[in-house]
């Protein structure tokens, strides 16, 4: 034991530098596992815990206010029921900023199924019958709390915010789903009465089994009839709203981390075979003083298990002290993570597994070291070496540079083991060009949104007085406004009745909307449509099927004529032109306006010029776009590319010492024939040079279409549909060839010289 920790400790101290590389990449490889389950966690628990406090219903449906929605706590199945609530559509103002809100008539009593959880102020109570809590998310848009004033325009109503609560249901979005407000009863009534839209109800169902939810969406249907359900809406939307981005970042983080801890387990395979062929000699020794090859093995496996186990050590004491103070959603995910359960399991299970599995790829290679005969004088017998092939030799007599021929002799020609270091080091390489992919899509969102279904920039929703011909010209009138799609956008019932899809109608035959196609074609004629993949998932249809649905009672059939890119509401949404939805409704009027702007506008100052034009009669916002939400994963891709390269840095360190040391049997003949020690260190620097380049090419050349079909595999699972994926410029790959090549060429410089240097009688000293 105590000779084999003696030569433990000579070898650290001759390869500081390769050690020092293992435990950084086995840092990095850790805490971006740990970041993953820590976003995964984060994603899952924080809705599942609203959902259980709460006593959540897995189904919200609303109805028309003459419906029997009290028959619904009979169906089978059912457990409970919250409500019926009687409900107004208004907008609300605080402060210049407007909302669409749901208000919803509770009593004094919070519901024990789908109770609001507040989180600041109280409920209500009967001595303030003006006031209003507000859903969380609602209220952050809004930037109220309690104690402020909300105002209903053109009523006179004024209601006062005395909390705010959190829900397990759907969560506001501007222009898309109108938030809720918890009111008294005769406040929703009065709004109603002041030219509140679409008066209902809406009822909470809690299921005995929720994976009965469907098919309890269909009975609730037949029972009430389809005519009387306007909205459905169950807790399997709610839940992937809540998880969104954030569990979209816990699987960029897993899938490359995974990767990340196969490149560097086999970093680490190729730096112990590439030691063992370097120090046959030693080891033979070893086995001649009287160590076994057990012994043998356990050095290279001790040795190595040690560094993997201080670098997860390291990644742990970093990601428990520093994960929370990392700015934005991933260090608030590393925080809401260490309260959890399950956090203190799977922050030891996640490091051990990485080590062990380390550990199995070093065992391999440290097992070849157990075989080496303890006879020095067989070990590393030269075969034959072979000369130089006929073209080598003719590019010689043409005066290409000896360095280049012999350079690239040494590395494919001689080099047996150059596939496998090729491999090794083309893995981190391919995994980089995925994330540099990654990257570019991400950027595409905001330099090109019209190609990723967000023609338009600001959505615009007109007051009841102003008629469509004159909101459209007030919107146009600005010289930066491209065009003013009118359209409706409404929830319609799926066929087979088990929830609701968003139906829109934008732009007309003459100007249609420029939606996104990436498979089919645009609409055009009549009843024709396009959709998004989500849509085409949950009703299991295609490209050139037909389509019936139900909006306000009425059957609605569209020919889906093209597949669009659809980044909201899950790509559940079937979108035609506003002259096919009036075919069936002629009364139909637009509620909204899709606003194009012209190139290099920017769309804060036209929403304002537009509302102090428009006299507060038009409600602008702007269109969030996915890069606003993935904002944060340029931030992990950037520190993947970091890990990655720091395992590339550690693969092209055993290239170079295995490169080195190959070439010490040709230092002889390479002096013998005239080549100076510069010319010497050109042909190890170039063989480098070569493997890397060879690498880079595999890397960049399987990792471009491995991005694209990961990218567009996540596109189809979140229901925006494929066709997303961007490869990175070539330029960008030119700069990262060049990096790769410049790098290994650079660090193989001053072994290669020092190499070049050595005395005759210790070049003959390490070949004999």
């Amino acid at each position: 034991m105590r000779a084999t920790l003696r030569w433990a400790h000579a070898d650290l101290r001759t390869h500081r530098g390769e050690a020092l590389f293992i435990v950084s990449a086995t840092a990095g490889i850790v805490a971006a596992l740990l970041l993953a389950a820590a976003l995964f966690g984060y994603a899952t628990n924080p809705w599942q815990r609203v959902f259980a406090q709460s006593h959540g219903a897995h189904v919200w449906i609303h109805t028309g206010p003459d419906a029997d929605a009290s028959a619904l706590a009979a169906l089978d199945g059912v457990d409970a029921v919250s409500g019926p609530y009687r409900t107004a559509h208004v907008t609300v103002e605080s402060r210049g900023a407007r909302a669409a809100v749901e208000l919803r008539g509770v009593g004094t009593e919070p519901p024990v199924t789908g109770r609001p959880l507040l989180t600041s102020g109280r409920w209500l109570t009967a001595g303030t019958p003006d006031g209003a809590v507000l859903e969380s998310s609602l209220a952050r848009a809004l930037v109220v709390g309690p104690g402020d004033a909300l105002t209903l325009p053109g009523t006179g109503q004024t209601l006062t915010v005395v909390g705010v609560a959190d829900s397990a249901e759907p969560r506001y979005r501007p222009g898309e789903r109108a938030g809720t407000v918890w009111a008294p009863p005769g406040a929703v009534r009065a709004a109603a009465a002041g030219g509140g839209d679409r008066p209902g109800q809406v009822t909470g169902l809690l299921l005995a089994d929720p994976e009965d939810t469907d098919y309890a969406v269909q009975r609730a249907v037949t029972r009430l009839g389809a005519g009387a359900v306007t909205d459905v809406s169950n807790w399997r939307q709610a839940r992937a709203e809540a998880q969104g981005d954030t569990r979209l970042l816990g699987q960029v983080l897993g899938l490359f981390g995974l990767g990340a801890l196969l490149a560097a387990a086999l970093a680490v395979y190729g730096a112990i075979s590439t030691r063992v062929r370097g120090h046959l000699r030693d080891i033979s020794i070893l086995k001649a003083i009287g160590f076994t090859p057990g012994q043998v093995v356990r050095v290279f496996l001790v040795q190595h298990l040690a560094f993997a186990a201080l670098g997860a050590v390291v990644a742990i004491a970093l990601t428990g002290t520093l994960g929370r103070r990392i700015p934005g959603r991933l260090g608030e995910a590393v925080g809401v993570w260490q309260g959890l359960p399950g956090h203190t399991a799977a922050l030891l299970a996640v490091p051990v597994g990485a080590v062990l599995f380390i550990g199995a790829t070093t065992a391999l290679a440290a097992w070849r070291a157990g075989r080496v005969p303890p006879v020095p004088g067989l070990v590393g017998a030269p075969g034959a070496r072979g000369g130089l092939a006929g073209p080598a030799r003719s590019a010689l007599g043409l005066r290409v540079p000896p360095a280049l021929v012999l350079g690239f002799h040494r590395a494919f020609v001689r080099g047996r083991h150059t596939p496998a270091t090729v491999a090794r080091l083309a893995l981190p390489l391919m995994l980089i060009t995925v994330a540099l992919s990654a990257w570019t899509t991400i950027a595409r969102f905001d330099s090109r949104p019209q190609e990723l279904g967000l023609a338009a920039a600001l959505t615009a929703r007109a007051d009841k007085d102003l008629a469509d011909a004159e909101a459209k010209a007030l919107i146009e009138r600005d010289d930066r406004v491209a065009a003013a799609h009118p359209g409706v956008e409404v929830a319609a019932l799926a066929p087979g009745q088990t929830g609701t899809i968003a139906l829109r109608g934008f732009g007309t035959r003459q100007q249609p909307y420029p939606y996104s196609v990436a498979e089919g074609r645009a609409a055009a004629g009549p009843d024709e449509a396009v959709a998004g993949q989500g849509l085409l998932d949950l009703l299991g249809v295609h490209v050139g099927d037909w389509v019936r649905m139900t909006v306000g009672g009425h059957p609605q059939v569209l020919h889906i004529v093209g597949r669009s890119i659809e980044p909201e509401n899950a790509g559940r949404t079937v979108s035609t032109s506003l002259d096919t939805l009036r075919e069936n409704d002629p009364a139909l009027r637009a509620t909204l306006y899709q606003v194009q702007l012209r190139p290099g506008t920017d769309p804060g100052e036209v929403r304002t010029a537009l509302s102090e034009a428009s006299g507060g009669r038009l409600d602008i916002h702007e269109v969030t776009s996915p890069a606003d939400r993935l904002s944060a994963m340029r931030g992990v891709v950037a520190g993947l590319i970091a890990v990655l390269a720091l395992i590339g840095l550690t693969e092209v360190s055993t290239v170079i010492g295995g490169t080195v040391r190959d070439g010490e049997r040709d230092l002889l003949a390479l002096k013998a024939i005239g080549l100076s020690p510069r010319q010497i260190t050109a042909v190890t620097v170039t063989a480098v040079g070569f493997t890397a380049l060879a690498a880079v090419t595999v890397g960049a050349g399987l990792g471009v279409p491995l991005a694209g079909w990961l990218i567009d595999a996540e596109g189809r699972s979140s229901g925006i549909g494929a066709g997303i994926a961007h490869a990175p410029s070539p330029v960008l790959l030119v700069l990262l060839t060049a990096a790769a090549v410049l790098g290994a060429v650079t660090l193989a410089l001053l072994p290669a010289m020092r190499a070049a240097r050595r005395r005759l009688v210790d070049t003959l000293a390490s070949v004999a």
